[in-house]
């Protein structure tokens, strides 16, 4: 059955309408090319910035190629969810050492299964609307498979990729995930839009550890959403007070940049902070067991990184905090629950505190003594 220009463009406005009414905020289309993207991501791995996300080394051919991923693909969707949940929190564990600092899209439900549901049911409602069940065919994705979502993105106008490689809305900034639809119907394609990063480069002053390297390029061995989240080892010691309280992932170049003044907030409850992560205490975090750990965080996104690289995480940010004999109990408890790997950083926190703890001290014996040297220059009474 072979569409009419007009019948594909009604197709392409009622994706529009359930995009919308499934909780998106835009649905824009492209073709499949990734001519000028894919160049740059094979360098990118080229130069390993990549650390040890192996996984952009496989499948090459399904990532530059989408109708080798889903053979008959003719276009792509791009949708944009945003999750931004009113009233965030972002100044209090920022302004507190011993607050633990989440990502904010990992503080509430995992986004990927709740919007490839939503995605499943776009395209069955699309196909029993127009009677397309014979003619439609298509995959979804949510940050899975070899999908260079970031390209298509840009390509159909969702936002253009900012100088810290997310991608921008002018009318949205950048708090939001993105989908994909991957459809064999030709629908009309959108239209990007200019990229309006111009000058502004506060995304890579900002970088607490400076893995903004240049405009549009991410060292992910320097990033503390690597360094949290996917990096499976230790984390380098040099890069580690740099981390500050960051336990899971770093906001830092969001929160920078001048478009997010626009961020639309989400009213979806699923994104709404659990076990109050937005405001907690480091303390309290690491006195979880590990089924603590898993019960508390089953389903969200924080759960799969496992125990051991949670306590790691945790125990770079107490090395960073105020220092405490309750802490530095606590850490040392925690030992014989640690792999070998986790044991060094909470050694490492351990000599943090103290030398903290060495510094007070010696802070303290020099007020003492301005205190005594000022009283003792005072006339005496008579």
């Amino acid at each position: 059955m072979k569409l009419t220009d007009e019948q594909l463009q009604e197709i392409k406005a009622h994706i529009h309408k359930l995009a919308l009414e499934h909780g998106f905020q835009d649905a824009r289309v492209c073709d499949t090319s990734t001519e000028g993207y894919y160049p740059k991501l094979e360098q990118w791995i080229a130069e390993k910035r990549h650390g040890d996300m192996t996984f952009f080394e496989r499948n090459q051919n399904l990532r530059q190629n989408p109708q080798e991923l889903h053979p008959g693909t003719a276009r792509i969707i791009s949708l944009r969810y945003d999750y931004l949940p009113e009233n965030a929190k972002f100044s209090t564990p920022l302004k507190d050492p011993n607050l633990a600092n989440v990502s904010r899209y990992a503080l509430g439900r995992d986004y990927h299964k709740l919007m490839r549901k939503k995605l499943d049911k776009i395209c069955q409602s699309l196909s029993e609307y127009f009677s397309l069940k014979d003619v439609i065919d298509f995959r979804v994705f949510v940050d899975s498979a070899p999908v260079m979502e970031s390209c298509f993105a840009e390509k159909s106008g969702i936002g253009w990729k900012g100088k810290h490689t997310l991608i921008i809305n002018p009318d949205a900034g950048s708090w939001f995930f993105l989908g994909e639809i991957f459809i064999n119907l030709p629908l009309p394609v959108d239209q990007p839009i200019e990229n309006q990063c111009g000058s502004c480069t506060a995304c890579i002053s900002i970088c607490p550890t400076g893995a903004i390297i240049a405009p549009n390029k991410v060292d992910a061995t320097k990033c503390i959403s690597y360094l949290t989240i996917e990096n499976k080892g230790g984390i380098p010691e040099d890069l580690r007070e740099k981390i500050g309280n960051r336990i899971y992932g770093c906001d830092d170049c969001q929160l920078a940049c001048p478009w997010n003044r626009y961020a639309q907030t989400s009213t979806d409850k699923d994104f709404l902070p659990r076990n109050q992560l937005d405001e907690i205490s480091l303390f309290d975090l690491w006195r979880w067991s590990e089924s603590e750990f898993n019960e508390n965080l089953a389903g969200t996104p924080i759960r799969r990184i496992g125990y051991q690289s949670w306590l790691r995480n945790l125990a770079v940010a107490i090395g960073n905090a105020e220092y405490s004999d309750e802490m530095i109990i606590a850490l040392e408890l925690k030992m014989s629950e640690a792999n070998e790997m986790v044991q060094e950083h909470i050694q490492w926190a351990i000599q943090q505190l103290n030398a903290k703890r060495l510094e007070q001290m010696s802070l303290a014996k020099k007020t003492q003594r301005l205190i005594h040297c000022v009283t003792s220059m005072l006339p005496r009474d008579a």
